[in-house]
């Protein structure tokens, strides 16, 4: 083993720049969620010429790529999609530059995550460079639409494609520390009806925007109610009206009805009907409609993605957490203690990744790893480090030796 982990680290230093160099290929290319097909082309491209045995795009658009043919799965995941620039103004250079100086690869969906995808092709380069044969079939998976709905991809590619693997790993960016949880997260609609009248005569109606007013300020007294998890792992669930809109039949008149948009986070223990239960009772309480007048619903998500394929989900996405002592957890563990000579911060994430699909979902033991920081993730000027790219291709690479002993 001493003698692999040498091989991995000499072969992630060598093609070190090689690795920076593909993120920047990457970055380079637009990619928001649906509109990833030039980004796919690239990196299965990309896998193609590492020698990776196989790789095919599924359905929704999703580049799948294999080294191996172990009779486990192991399942390494980057989403490849990104969200916008938001204030151009805020950034200091070019969001699609891809500027490598400075020990940094700059630019939108550096960390989030195209650093992670960099890293696993150069990962799949080693693996073939090494000839592995070991227990594991690797499947490298490049996915798309997770900054829409994340898991999608997940929930397609194991209830519709039979994908399912024994073992995942996400390479959100996580400062190439070990994570085994993150909360879960839900989306709400809030239906409130009012009485229309005349604007010159306000006491004839009852106002659906004084509801939605009463009922956003319920909304800011539950989030401050919420209480964290039993171990406090994974913290508190949170709740925020991330929009309000109101309609009446005229600007002169009493509104009638009133919408709020709500973004549930999930803590261990929270579930989408526990968190409807509360909506419903809390804004009942604020406004003094019937717990059955305050309609509250989740939406579906069924955005076509690039390649035109119909798919749909609910906008919910369950919490997960791994035990600590869990072997998977322990393998990555030794996989970062055989290469680097101490052992990783084991910790979580404060934001949603696929594993709320393979791990929330479908119960799939699954672990983060991933280069970069988790404060970069939609932040105007993002980077990545090219030190994190090289540590996690090494890590990513070392990780089916260390499973084999554990799972």
């Amino acid at each position: 083993m001493k003698e692999v982990t040498q091989n991995i680290l000499d072969k992630a230093k060598e093609y070190r720049m090689e690795t920076a160099e593909i993120l920047s290929r990457m970055v380079k290319i637009k990619s928001y969620s649906g509109q990833e097909e030039d980004v796919c082309r690239l990196i299965a491209g990309m896998c193609e010429d590492a020698g990776f045995d196989e790789v095919r795009i599924d359905e929704l658009g999703s580049v799948i790529a294999r080294i191996g043919n172990g009779p486990r799965k192991l399942a390494i995941d980057a989403h490849i999609d990104t969200v916008e620039v938001g204030d151009p103004s805020q950034w200091l250079s070019d969001p699609f530059s891809g500027t490598i100086e400075e020990g940094l690869v700059k630019g939108r969906g550096s960390s989030d995550q195209k650093g992670g995808a960099a890293s696993m092709i150069t990962a799949g380069k080693i693996l073939k460079d090494l000839g592995y044969d070991g227990a594991y079939t690797v499947y490298f998976t490049f996915t798309v639409m997770e900054e829409d709905c994340d898991g999608m991809c997940w929930k397609y590619l194991i209830e519709e494609e039979g994908l399912r693997p024994d073992v995942v790993v996400s390479t959100e960016p996580t400062s190439c520390r070990l994570y085994r949880g993150h909360r879960g997260r839900m989306e709400m609609v809030v239906r409130l009806k009012g009485v229309s009248s005349h604007g010159s005569a306000p006491e004839r109606g009852v106002s659906a925007a004084y509801k939605a007013a009463r009922a956003a300020l319920a909304m800011e007294q539950l989030n401050k109610d919420l209480q964290p998890d039993e171990d406090n792992f994974l913290g508190k669930g949170t709740i925020v009206v991330s929009q309000i809109d109101v309609h009446g039949p005229s600007q002169c008149a009493v509104p009638d009805q009133a919408m709020l948009y709500l973004d549930r986070r999930l803590t261990w223990g929270e579930d989408a009907e526990l968190a409807i239960s509360q909506v419903k009772q809390y804004i009942s309480e604020a406004t003094g409609d019937a717990l059955d007048a305050v309609e509250v619903t989740m939406p579906q998500y069924d955005k076509r993605g690039w390649k035109q394929f119909d798919y749909s989900q609910e906008l919910y996405f369950p919490t997960w957490k791994v035990d600590e002592d869990h072997p998977v957890i322990q393998a990555g563990v030794e996989a970062y203690e055989q290469l680097f000579g101490t052992r990783p911060v084991v910790d979580k994430w404060t934001f949603s990744t696929n594993l709320v699909a393979t791990t929330g979902r479908h119960e799939i033991p699954a672990i983060g790893f991933g280069p970069g920081d988790e404060d970069q993730a939609h932040a105007p000027n993002e980077v990545n480090r090219i030190d994190d790219l090289e540590v996690c291709a090494a890590f990513y690479a070392m990780l089916p030796y260390t499973l084999e002993k554990k799972v």
